[in-house]
């Protein structure tokens, strides 16, 4: 085998190990949900207290996002990795062993900390290692799905898991594979190289940290403090002021945490709005399509997970191997606006289920039209957030379009999850079924998700930048050069 066969394979074993590391903290963001019920039960939380279990992780996790990538520009990529799925996997064994409700609650916190690094350092740690279109475009093909499958698995791992052994052993797998994926880690990414300057702003990483995690603990409290809520909208504005502090500092300091020429670039610009919403749509469909399947349907939480297989497997096909074919040869707005109109239609196609819907006509063509519509929107959608960004500021690229999704799937799934609560309250004041008033709000909510896709679409055809090559592929067959 050749020296360059050699390297090749060592990619994409590589790759492969990145994306498993990845896959760990996407199965963390719904494995838990499953559990829920038994966590309450075995440590006598109260309702109240028990959405600490997951807002820990989310407050964590959405504000380390974006100092966590300009850390690994800083300081080495593959370093921050390794130390960020130690934090993880660490606090992964504390959650598993956890005998009262503050060791879990901090546990979680810490959990969300090293998840926040692993995931902004990992996709730039992707790029970097495919510097050529075609095996970027593959290898982000692969980590999309990932990202995108990976919530279904854990619906289905968490249900296995917690029936056949307990809650403990959701937090407990992530032993092995957090040590297998960090010694792979060591054996198949090369050491960092000496960084090429500049020191961490500080004033900016303190208040663009603070700012998200604000707006974060906001949104996830934002269905029961009340929207209107004196403590929502004051949180909301603390946010937005010290966001708007930061967009000063930024714009000031020799070095800053981020650069504002980043969002110069128009198609990194537009990736990232058009994932906000793309976020929004498909966090509230997985949840609220979840609710529809148990609460107006009656399925079990098992015949949940298998309900969205379709859509995964779906997405596994396209991900891997034929988005990156249709970008090799499309380039990326087309096929981008395509697969999110694709999204869109299959959201539009739950705002009409019925209350006595039947799986095959009414729940499978939405899912398979979404699993389509994922499948070949991701790929084109995290190269455009990452085209034309240079290796030292790669970390930065990536850890912005991880907050833009966190911070749209959080914020989509509270808004449409708040539209959905009050038009069921309507209804049933008006003397409608449950189950019919129930159906009612989740319909609202997917019309509402169907726009935001249709809305990313929009904003992909019209702003998206055509790059030369992108004009002769049709012809030629040659990438389009975002994606180099």
């Amino acid at each position: 085998m050749t020296d360059s066969a050699l390297d090749a394979r060592k990619r994409w074993l590589a790759l492969m190990v990145l994306c498993l590391g990845e896959l760990m903290i996407v199965l963390d963001t719904t494995i838990v949900n499953v559990a829920l019920p038994s966590i309450r039960q075995d440590l006598a939380f109260t309702e109240t207290s028990l959405v600490w279990v997951v807002n820990a992780y989310m407050l964590t996790y959405g504000g380390f996002l974006l100092l966590g990538g300009r850390l690994g520009d800083l300081y080495g990529q593959r370093r921050m990795f390794l130390a960020g799925l130690a934090f993880f996997t660490l606090a992964s064994l504390a959650c598993g062993l956890a005998n009262s409700q503050g060791l879990l609650v901090v546990a979680r916190a810490v959990q969300g900390l090293g998840g926040a690094v692993v995931s902004a350092v990992a996709l730039s740690l992707i790029m970097n290692l495919f510097t050529d279109a075609a095996g970027r475009a593959k290898a982000m093909g692969v980590f999309g799905f990932v990202c995108a499958g990976g919530g279904s698995i854990g619906v289905l791992l968490g249900g296995l898991l917690t029936s056949s052994l307990s809650w403990h052993w959701i937090f407990l797998v992530n032993l092995p594979i957090g040590v297998a994926v960090y010694a792979l880690c060591v054996a198949l990414i090369d050491k960092d190289q000496p960084a090429a300057g500049g020191k961490l702003d500080v004033a900016g990483a303190i208040t663009v940290t603070t700012s998200l995690m604000l707006a974060v603990y906001a949104v996830v409290g934002g269905n029961e403090a009340g929207w209107t809520s004196p403590l929502t909208l004051s949180l909301l504005g603390a946010a937005a002021l010290l966001l708007a502090a930061f967009i000063a500092i930024e714009a000031r300091v020799a070095h800053p945490l981020m650069p504002l020429k980043l969002f110069k670039l128009r198609n990194v610009a537009t990736a990232n709005v058009a994932g906000v919403l793309w976020a929004a749509a498909m966090f509230a469909w997985f949840f609220i399509s979840a609710l529809y399947l148990q609460l107006v349907l009656g399925y079990d939480a098992m015949q949940v997970g298998l309900a969205f297989l379709p859509s995964n497997l779906i997405m596994a096909v396209l991900s891997l191997g034929v988005s990156a074919k249709i970008v090799m040869r499309w380039g990326i707005r087309g096929p981008l606006a395509a697969g999110l109109a694709v999204a869109a239609i299959g959201l539009a196609l739950f705002a009409r289920a019925p209350v006595d819907g039947n799986f095959w006509i009414d729940v499978l063509p939405g899912m398979l039209l979404l699993g389509v519509g994922a499948g070949i929107a991701f790929n084109p959608l995290l190269l455009a957030a990452m085209s034309d960004v240079g290796p030292s500021e790669s970390g930065l690229a990536s850890g912005v379009v991880n907050t833009a999704f966190m911070m749209g799937g959080a914020l989509g799934l509270a808004v449409l999850a708040s539209a959905a609560a009050a038009r069921t309250t309507a209804l049933l004041e008006a003397g409608a079924t449950q189950a019919a008033a129930l159906n009612g709000g989740y319909q609202l909510a997917f019309g509402l998700g169907a726009a935001c896709a249709a809305l990313a679409a929009v904003l992909g055809v019209v702003f998206m930048r055509i790059q030369p090559q992108q004009a002769d592929g049709a012809n030629g067959g040659q990438p389009d050069s975002a994606v180099h």
